[in-house]
């Protein structure tokens, strides 16, 4: 892991803990009461052993008796409670973690899925945030078990200097043996949560693609390239297991060493007379209680490491730069420069020496309320042209405007609730039909109707409740496309903006549908980037883009009578 990274993953963590701050403070309080009533055990049994047989009491063995049950109590309850702090401080963390990293994956600047697969975002979003929000209930742990371990040591004291001060000596150094050792696992760590990333990202990508690898028949080479992903996965796991294991042996043995030592010298000291037999039973018990806060604190050395690994990849994701510049502008999408309300007719869209990946100077301006069809023969271009007037990205050189307005003076949130850019193969959601349609009510709502989605549901069972699967996958490629379609007609923006809606839509449906969009989107302004030539019938007006640049524009009948080029287009 490289420095910045694990600074950032530093950062991270240190949010988890000042967001979470109250429960571990409490969980911090609680488990060191629990860890502090643990190192009195022993000693109180020391004293009750003293009080019935070295000097008999019956009186007084019955109140320390009594004094060892409270402290059971509270030692009992401490923990109990603190565990429940520390488990509410990490899943509300890692809850948190998760919904930050959906801010930024869902953030108008976008860039955050750039380069990532889908299964390793999930990955981050999932295994990752719980592993760096997992501190949250670590550090508690290990602040009681270093409580815990000084409170032993100050008891020892009392019944032995050489035992205490061997013990508050000996202590820092197995501390720092464990961070040294678990450095290797840090590591091994953020190998491993990668291997499992990709592999998830590859899974997801054969899953979702399952039926075109049945059509070309390309099983084997599918399952071939997963199986030596997941061979890799395993790999790493097993040397990150590995390095845990190296670890919590090494941190075990050295506990042993060290417990060893502190039962020669105490037996050294029972033998010379310098401590009685409550003190020895105090001792021995006090030594039996060591090595359990010293394998939490190797433990957490462990579980932190881990930690640091995961907030560094949950910081890669955070702090991914955007793929837009201007992304903070505060300009309202219905205001003028000034800030006053534009009394104008509002919709207006100007694309002015627009070059972008093959586009090379595109003018267009569509007026308020216009019905614009755009054909783009080239279709990388048309793609290109699409980013560009959703925002995914900004244009290399030229400018959009909305209202007169550049797009990057815009909030990109304001643009957005203004100008919806409904693209080709626009996903479903897992639900049912009106889940994907949330502003529909009913079969009979004009944007159904629009757009064949009323169709669609009178053929399912359950019409608009008919559920469509993960990704719309229940229903066929003209069914989602009409259902995608209706949702961006029901959103009802200012300008709409669609690409291809209707290419897996037979002609008599699809010369319904465009009917259907224009009548339904009359006084607003919407362009639809295609070559279908029932949608660009219907439009008020044809844009040709050839080569990068705007070629002619005129209605559709006038470019089939006069261009070559567009019937080429359009209609072969």
């Amino acid at each position: 892991m490289h420095d910045d990274a694990r600074r950032s993953g530093r950062d991270v963590l240190r949010g988890v803990v000042a967001g979470e701050r109250r429960r571990v403070a409490a969980g911090c309080v609680l488990g060191a009461s629990h860890q502090i009533g643990e190192a009195l055990i022993p000693v109180l049994i020391g004293v009750i052993v003293d009080r019935a047989i070295v000097h008999p009491d019956v009186a007084s063995f019955a109140r320390w008796a009594l004094v060892l049950a409270v402290v059971y109590v509270f030692l009992s309850g401490g923990f109990q409670l603190g565990s429940r702090a520390g488990e509410y401080a990490k899943e509300y963390a890692a809850h948190g973690l998760r919904m930050r990293l959906m801010r930024r994956v869902l953030d108008p600047r976008g860039g955050a899925s750039t380069g990532r697969p889908p299964g390793a975002l999930v990955s981050v979003a999932t295994e990752d945030a719980r592993r760096a929000g997992s501190v949250a209930f670590v550090l508690p742990l290990g602040f009681s078990a270093a409580v815990g371990l000084a409170a032993g040591a100050v008891l020892l004291l009392r019944a032995s200097v050489p035992l205490g001060l061997l013990i508050l000596l000996g202590t820092p150094v197995l501390m720092g043996l464990g961070q040294l050792l678990a450095r290797p696992l840090e590591h091994r760590s953020h190998a491993e949560q990668e291997r499992a990333a990709h592999a998830s990202g590859v899974a997801a990508d054969l899953v979702a693609g399952v039926r075109v690898l049945q059509g070309l028949g390309a099983q084997r080479a599918a399952s071939d390239r997963y199986r030596r992903t997941s061979r890799a996965s395993l790999d790493a796991t097993v040397r990150a297991a590995r390095a845990e294991a190296v670890q919590t042996g090494l941190m075990q043995a050295l506990t042993g060493v060290f417990i060893a030592l502190v039962a020669l010298v105490g037996g050294r000291l029972v033998l010379s007379g310098s401590i009685g037999l409550g003190e020895l039973v105090a001792a021995v018990g006090l030594a039996l209680f060591i090595p359990g806060p010293l394998q939490v604190m190797s433990w957490m050395a462990a579980e932190v490491a881990r930690s640091r690994a995961s907030a560094g990849r949950v910081a890669e994701v955070l702090g991914t730069p955007g793929d837009i510049a201007g992304a903070d502008g505060s300009v309202s999408a219905g205001a003028d420069h000034t800030g006053s309300a534009d009394d104008a007719p509002r919709g207006s869209l100007r694309l002015s020496g627009l070059v972008h990946e093959g586009l090379d100077g595109v003018d267009l301006t569509v007026a308020p309320g216009e019905f614009v069809g755009v054909v783009v023969t080239e279709p990388a271009h048309a793609d290109a042209l699409v980013r560009c007037l959703a925002r995914r990205v900004d244009p290399d050189a030229g400018r959009l405007e909305l209202d007169g307005v550049p797009f990057t003076d815009l909030a990109p949130r304001s643009l957005r609730s203004r100008v919806l850019v409904a693209e080709h193969g626009a996903e479903l959601f897992a639900g049912s039909l009106r889940d994907n349609i949330t502003a529909i009510g009913d079969s009979t709502h004009p944007a159904a109707a629009a757009a064949g989605a009323d169709e669609v549901a009178a053929s399912l069972p359950g019409g608009l409740d008919a559920p469509v699967g993960e990704r719309g996958r229940s229903l066929s490629g003209g069914q989602r496309q009409r259902v995608a379609l209706a949702r961006a007609l029901a959103a009802d923006r200012d300008v709409l903006v669609v690409h291809d809606p209707t290419t897996a839509i037979d002609a008599a449906t699809e010369s319904r549908i465009a009917t259907g969009i224009r009548e339904l989107r009359r006084g607003r302004t919407t362009v639809l980037v295609t070559s279908s030539p029932a949608l660009l019938a219907v439009a008020d007006r044809v844009a040709l883009i050839d080569g990068g640049r705007l070629a002619d524009e005129a209605p559709h009948e006038e470019l089939v009578r006069r261009s070559s080029l567009y019937r080429t287009a359009v209609l072969a």
